[in-house]
Formats: structure tokens, C-alpha cells, sequence
């Protein structure tokens, strides 16, 4: 369905009207390991293979480095805003709808844009409000907040028609919390993306399926798996790169098991955020244009499907809206 796609052209229309580039350079990194500038490096080095999609959220703390890469690519005229699609996220302390506008705000002022091409609900669970990005309690319980996702989404909804951003989408999300969004009185913009864990050992087909029956692109992340950090990571399942029919099916074409991986998924009209600080695999990342996988071969790397998620969050699992207890 997606094998038109080019270096040079690799959008997938959206509900709305807007595009979004099948691949993106994901920024995520643990601010306290990673020195100064590497993030603002990384984003100038995929712009300049061809990347068009960056994904950021607030949380990283690198989003000045992001700005400021974005706009030294566009004042050499190597792109311009237009041909940028960024990413920003609402985080879990922010989802009281009064928070929403000046959250963003504070995205855009960090960045210096006029405005981001997609924001989202980065999870649906509500944290306590206030200055702590992580707040606990005394004993270090965590501290939780009534979640009210529809009044969250309709503050959202005032952003989009405000001009602050061109589209709006969720993450995380499963089947139930999507319906309430989609089934909300009233709804003016429904959400054109959700932005979940995808790859070949958890290919999300149930997911995949709903959001296409309602007209929503799914956003893979972890897309070649995930750090093996043990702190948050479920390193139960195999490195996701190292698996051999990934590897046999590289080499008929001559790449790597990621290359494969990252093909896999836009075949099936996932967007992808492979994650990397590395020139060398953020431009290999992009080599996924020049070839395309068979059927047969599709149905391989199915079949590897584990249905078991790197990515759990399971410190938040006693949360009410926490959303991997379904099966979907």
C-alpha cells in the first residue's frame, strides 16, 4: 500500500489534510548521559539525509537543541518551515485543560517555532500538577490526578483552531480511551495519529486494524526495539536486531536487520521514529527507499510477532487509565 514512497517524497496523508513523513528521527535520550549538543547534531545530520520528521516531547529536556537545529537548517536554506514536520507532546502533569494552551506555548517558545505540525497527549494517564515532571509523594508513592481525557482533548481542540498546531493525536492509547475521544460529544477534530510501541516481535495488529477502520496513522516507537536498560525496559524479550530471519532477509538485499525492521513497518503504513545519536545509523536509518519487502517475506517477520512489549511503564500500572492492561 505504501510502496510509492521515495527518499525525496515519503509523506502518508492524514484525516485532516495534513501530511506526515513516513520516517522520523525519534530524540529521546537520558538528559543526564548525554553531552551537551549531541541531540542538536543529530537532527542537522538527518535533516541533511533526507529526514523531514522529527519526533520530540518537553520531557526530554533537549527541545531548544531541536529549535535551534530546525532553524539553522532553514536559515542555510536547506529547507524551509514547511517542508519540517515536528512532533511535540503534552506530558501526563499537563492535562488539566487551563494547562494545556500555556504548556504549549512554552514548547513553542523553547523552540522558537510559530508552530508544531502534530501535538499529542503523550500518555493517557494525568500526574499531579505543578512544578515536578515526576511527582511523589513523602513516601514515594506516585501522585496521580483525576484524568479527564475528552477535557483535555477539546483544550486540544482550541489549540488546532488557534493556529498553535496542525495537527492533533494521542500516544499510548488503547482501543477503550480512543473510543471515548472518537465517540465524544461534540468532537470538532478527531485525532489523527496514535503513537504506540511497533516492531516485529509486537506488531500491534489489532491496534493497527482499529486505527485504520477510523482513519488514524499509527506512529511506531521503539521501532527496532529498545535500549536494554533494565530500569524501565523488559529485557525478557530479545534484542530485537539480532533476530535471524530479520538478518537472512537483510542480506538478499543487502541490509541491515533495522533497514529491514523499518521497512517492515511503513509496508504497512506505520509511520517510524527510529531513535539514534549515531550519523552513521541515523543516515543508514533512512535506506529503507530502495527496496521493498515481498509478501511472503511481510509474512515472515508477522510471524515473529511476540505480543510482548519492551516498553511497560509498569510503575504506573495501579494507574486508573493506565492503558496496557487491555488487550488492545
Amino acid at each position: 500500500m505504501t510502496t510509492n514512497l521515495t527518499a525525496k517524497n515519503h509523506r502518508l496523508m492524514l484525516s485532516d489534510g495534513n501530511s506526515i513523513p513516513v520516517i522520523g528521527l525519534g530524540t529521546y535520550s537520558d538528559p543526564k548521559t548525554t553531552p551537551k549538543g549531541t541531540c542538536a547534531e543529530s537532527v542537522k545530520t538527518a535533516i541533511d539525509a533526507g529526514y523531514r520528521h522529527i519526533d520530540g516531547a518537553f520531557v526530554y529536556y533537549n527541545e531548544h537543541e531541536v529549535g535551534q537545529a530546525i532553524r539553522e537548517k532553514i536559515s542555510e536554506g536547506k529547507v524551509k518551515r514547511e517542508d519540517i514536520f515536528y512532533c511535540g507532546k503534552l506530558w501526563n502533569t499537563c492535562h488539566p485543560p487551563e494547562l494545556v494552551r500555556p504548556t504549549l506555548e512554552k514548547t513553542l517558545k523553547i523552540l522558537q517555532l510559530d508552530y508544531v505540525d502534530l501535538y499529542i497527549i503523550e500518555l493517557p494517564m494525568a500526574f499531579k500538577p505543578g512544578e515536578r515532571i515526576y511527582p511523589k509523594d513523602e513516601n514515594g508513592k506516585w501522585m496521580y490526578h483525576e484524568t479527564d481525557l475528552c477535557a483535555t482533548w477539546e483544550a486540544l481542540e482550541a489549540c488546532k483552531d488557534a493556529g498553535l498546531m496542525k495537527s492533533i493525536g494521542v500516544s499510548n492509547f488503547n482501543r477503550r480511551q480512543l473510543e471515548m475521544i472518537l465517540n465524544k460529544p461534540g468532537l470538532k477534530h478527531k485525532p489523527v495519529s496514535n503513537q504506540i510501541e511497533c516492531h516485529p516481535y509486537f506488531t500491534q495488529p489489532k491496534l493497527l486494524e482499529f486505527c485504520k477502520q477510523h482513519d488514524i496513522v499509527l506512529v511506531g516507537y521503539s521501532p527496532l526495539g529498545t535500549s536494554r536498560d533494565e530500569s524501565w525496559v523488559n529485557v525478557s524479550s530479545p534484542p530485537l536486531l539480532e533476530d535471524p530471519v530479520l538478518k537472512a532477509i537483510g542480506e538478499k538485499y543487502n541490509k541491515t536487520a533495522a533497514q529491514v525492521a523499518l521497512r517492515f513497518n511503513i509496508q504497512r503504513g506505520v509511520v517510524v521514529i527510529p531513535k539514534s545519536f549515531t550519523a552513521e545509523r541515523i543516515r543508514e536509518n533512512f535506506q529503507i527507499f530502495d527496496f521493498s519487502l515481498t509478501d511472503k517475506e511481510m509474512k515472515e517477520i508477522e510471524a515473529l510477532n511476540k505480543n510482548i512489549r519492551y516498553v511497560e511503564m509498569l510503575m504506573w500500572q495501579d494507574h486508573p487509565e493506565y492503558p496496557f492492561h487491555d488487550e488492545y
